[in-house]
């Protein structure tokens, strides 16, 4: 079972999330202070990715709304996951075009769960993703995630049993019910965002490092 911790804004937090037991750091970069939590710039990002080379899983999360903004952005910071969760949603032709000019990251693409529709979709997306990412809709962030609320986990379980690929499993996750999120759903993954987060005001300011161990050591005692 692997743990990983979304959203990282500084070299310091993501090292000491590592530290804390995280395997994957993920960092979205977008305008700070916009519509996205804890977005930040290219140059912060690619200090970040610098500094988790070989000790941890690095994910860009990427929200720009094009295929060669998603591959040049790509290109420039080099991950080694790209997760399209927001304004992009992408395909066979798009993972080809992605492959061709880097090979090494691997995509991750996001699956809405609302109703029972999900299954078909992340069946669709199976064909040419990597890894898929199972999380709850926000009515305030546009596209897939942080939301900070779970969702029906049996719909997950049918996804994990019906595609051949990794699953992580997302969506207002924290140390008080990831185990149970895991006995239910059984992803090869998961993954933690709002709830293992210091909120002030309503926004996402940093990490919570005791939450980030607490919520790693319990996904990773029942692996």
């Amino acid at each position: 079972m692997f743990t990983q911790i979304y959203s990282i804004q500084t070299v310091e937090e993501a090292l000491a999330c590592v530290e804390a037991g995280a395997d994957r750091v993920g960092v979205l970069v977008g305008v700070p202070g916009g519509k996205f939590p804890c977005a930040i710039h290219e140059d912060e990002c690619r200090a970040i990715f610098e500094a988790l080379k070989g000790k941890a899983v690095r994910v860009l999360i990427s929200v720009a709304d094009n295929e060669k903004d998603i591959i040049d952005q790509t290109e420039r910071l080099r991950p080694d996951v790209l997760h399209l969760c927001a304004n992009f949603t992408g395909d066979a032709d798009f993972r080809r075009k992605l492959a061709e000019r880097l090979p090494e990251v691997k995509l991750m693409e996001a699956v809405g769960i609302v109703d029972e529709s999900a299954i078909e979709d992340a069946r669709k997306k199976a064909e040419y993703a990597d890894l898929l990412i199972l999380d709850s809709v926000s009515k305030t962030v546009p596209g897939v995630g942080a939301a900070g609320i779970t969702h029906d986990w049996s719909i997950d379980r049918r996804i994990v049993e019906s595609v051949d690929i990794p699953v992580i499993l997302a969506g207002g996750l924290g140390p008080d019910n990831v185990a149970e999120a895991i006995e239910a759903v059984h992803p090869a993954g998961v993954d933690s965002l709002t709830k293992t987060s210091v909120v002030e005001n309503g926004v996402l300011v940093r990490k919570d490092i005791d939450k980030v161990r607490e919520f790693c050591r319990i996904a990773k005692s029942l692996s």
